[in-house]
């Protein structure tokens, strides 16, 4: 059985570095941190009171899985050191086990790398009102959810917790990171996303645009960081209900969105409470994307 809905760990063996939407960072030493991924769940930038019981689970093995797959491209955070060696009580590794990462400190760079391969979601918008994306001139007459002629590279900046990341021209990330580094981040993207998403249709899953996240090593080498291809940073779609012109359904939070959408509420903190139908079902959708991509079956 998986653990019970981890909303927020509580560890006093490591101190608490932060807490993002979804993980929380304790620090091992000078050069390790402790990655745990919670059972919570953000709409719209708003941490929902409701966790989703083995999300964190989910998204740390389809990571784990990405991570590595796509080592060949690019050396990533992990460090392959037991989540559980390095806290003191057995209530504390009960909170690690099985949605946690001991990794490499590293300094994370401050853009958010994005790759679409189809025209969806904040994409869209831009492509209506200015039929480019972050700047790169589309060809006219394209549709909602229709595949690109190429994958492309679609940056995003860092907002902070409650804030929207927003899209940014490839000047800007030069301006920001310098031009060599720039190009290397979106060639590596680009290579991740194209590799990924091959694999992911023979599986019978569209990724239609995923987003990664990069740090330097103080020799300023590069690494993957964060979260890799997972429903959280994802948008997967099944390739059996893929149509052009309409937003498929998908393996991913697009669900609870859908049903916040139907409600009075403005976006805005705190968020609403999820009823339990809700709650199973998107549990289900992380579940399933898990067994799609990696042929594991969670521990449910």
């Amino acid at each position: 059985m998986t653990q019970p809905a981890l909303f927020e760990s509580s560890l006093t063996s490591l101190p608490l570095l932060a807490r993002g939407k979804v993980r929380d960072i304790y620090a091992v030493s000078d050069d390790l941190l402790l990655i745990i991924t919670t059972d919570r769940l953000s709409a719209f930038d708003v941490i929902l009171p409701d966790p989703i019981p083995g999300k964190g689970e989910v998204l740390t093995a389809v990571a784990d899985f990405w991570f590595g797959k796509l080592a060949h491209v690019i050396s990533n955070q992990l460090t392959g050191i037991d989540p559980e060696s390095v806290v003191e009580t057995e209530a504390e590794r009960e909170q690690v086990r099985g949605r946690s990462v001991v990794v490499k400190r590293l300094k994370p760079l401050p853009i958010e790398a994005v790759a679409r391969g189809y025209l969806i979601g904040s994409g869209w918008k831009d492509y209506q009102a200015t039929h480019a994306v972050c700047g790169i001139a589309l060809p006219a007459g394209l549709q909602l959810a229709q595949q690109l002629p190429e994958p492309i590279f679609t940056p995003a900046t860092k907002a902070e917790m409650g804030d929207h990341d927003e899209n940014i021209d490839y000047a800007t990330v030069e301006n920001l990171i310098g031009v060599d580094l720039a190009k290397k981040v979106k060639e590596t993207t680009l290579r991740l996303y194209r590799e990924a998403a091959a694999f992911a249709r023979i599986h019978g899953i569209i990724i239609a645009d995923t987003k990664f996240e990069f740090g330097q090593d103080k020799d300023g080498r590069l690494y993957l960081i964060d979260e890799v291809l997972t429903p959280d940073s994802s948008r997967f779609w099944p390739a059996n209900q893929y149509q052009v012109g309409i937003s498929p359904p998908s393996f991913d939070k697009q669900f609870v969105r859908d049903y916040l959408g139907t409600l009075d509420w403005n976006k805005q903190a705190p968020g609403p409470r999820l009823p339990a139908d809700v709650i199973e079902k998107t549990a289900a959708k992380y579940r399933e994307a898990l067994t799609r991509l990696t042929g594991l079956t969670p521990k449910v």
